[in-house]
């Protein structure tokens, strides 16, 4: 028998953050969370997601009061009521290798939707589209990484078993560094900046990146507008994201592109992996994590492309390339070995096409299930 209840007190919400640290004991590829980040982003005061969301956290328990599975719901109300997208979200959705488990949670992801008129249910996705995304279905056999879910396989034949159809395909690539010839873009760039009087910003300093954040974000949302699940950053959020990510990215991993009136038209995000780190680190940054994590910040030989946006306006005129020859210098600096990039839809062929020329590699698969309710 098991039974599902909602989380209600902070012990148990940790309850619910620590759960897949038991359930992925040993297993050398999952990359645990920072424990406190993690409680954080769930906490209704601190994280400005919950002015424009509702969610609700369940833990399932087997006979002996075991956690043996856990998920959140979430309805955003931007997408429900501004796009009209009767979406029932789901995310961090884990659980042990048990039909009633499965079944039992998305049951109540199931109940809440249906309550609030909305017409399907999607996940596993986060709040908004800066969260992770997508259920590991092929590559169980590499490191994951602080911005993804890792999950085992068995995951997948749950949602097929339960009449889940896929919903979207997301693809991870990787591709040595030295692959990035200055051939594929260094003379393109250099046309691209004197025909449209563009220039690029390389930042040392963290502090001289926080006057463009909020150009930044609004970049990305005009940038990514056209994508399928895309809901548009808030103001609110832009300043908690400000704080969150760009203090702590790397500033000379941060590029700019600007035009002559110094307005943003392009951007680009890359992270050094912590993955080692963070598993060194047991979701604990004090007293002792930290050091791993600053190690891995200064010295990481390889690194993720987190978000790349360029303007509409500019989109296929090769302003990409400025980016890429700023980012091949800072790389040939660092002696960087392998670049890895975020899960990208696989039916976006644009930027599919971004990359061809760097010779990437497949190396995860990753997917929503969507069910109607």
């Amino acid at each position: 028998m098991i039974t599902v209840k909602e989380v209600t007190s902070k012990k148990d919400l940790k309850t619910f953050v620590t759960f897949p640290f038991s359930l992925y004991k040993g297993n050398a590829y999952w990359v645990p969370p920072i424990i406190k980040d993690e409680l954080d982003s769930f906490d209704k005061d601190k994280n400005p997601v919950f002015k424009d969301a509702d969610a609700w956290f369940f833990l399932a328990y087997d006979n002996n009061n075991k956690v043996v599975g856990r998920v959140a719901a979430m309805v955003n109300r931007i997408e429900v009521s501004e796009q009209n997208v009767k979406k029932m979200r789901f995310g961090w959705f884990d659980f042990i290798d048990n039909n009633e488990v499965s079944e039992a949670l998305l049951t109540k992801v199931a109940e809440i939707g249906t309550t609030h008129n909305l017409e399907f249910m999607e996940g596993p996705v986060g709040f908004s589209n800066l969260d992770k995304v997508g259920v590991l279905v092929d590559g169980f056999d590499h490191i994951g990484t602080m911005i993804t879910w890792y999950n085992h396989p068995y995951y997948k034949d749950h949602f097929e078993r339960l009449d889940f159809k896929k919903e979207k395909e997301y693809l991870e690539q990787k591709f040595p560094a030295k692959n990035a010839q200055p051939k594929f873009f260094n003379r393109v760039q250099e046309l691209v900046k004197k025909r449209y009087s563009l220039r690029p910003l390389n930042f040392t300093k963290t502090k001289d990146v926080m006057p463009w954040a909020d150009q930044m974000f609004d970049l990305f949302n005009e940038s990514y507008a056209s994508l399928s699940s895309f809901v548009p950053i808030t103001d609110i959020q832009k300043a908690y994201f400000k704080k969150k990510y760009i203090s702590f990215i790397n500033p000379e991993y941060i590029k700019f592109v600007v035009d002559k009136e110094n307005t943003l038209v392009a951007f680009a995000i890359v992270m050094p992996s912590f993955s080692e780190a963070l598993q060194k680190t047991k979701g604990k940054l004090f007293p002792f994590g930290i050091f791993h994590f600053l190690k891995a910040r200064k010295h990481s030989k390889d690194v993720i492309f987190y978000l790349i946006g360029v303007h509409p306006n500019y989109q296929n005129k090769g302003v990409t390339a400025i980016l890429f020859n700023e980012y091949h210098n800072t790389f040939e600096e660092k002696d960087i070995d392998m670049c890895y990039r975020t899960p990208e839809l696989a039916n976006n062929t644009a930027i599919q096409q971004l990359w061809k020329h760097f010779d990437p590699v497949i190396h995860k698969r990753r997917c929503t299930y969507k069910k109607s309710l």
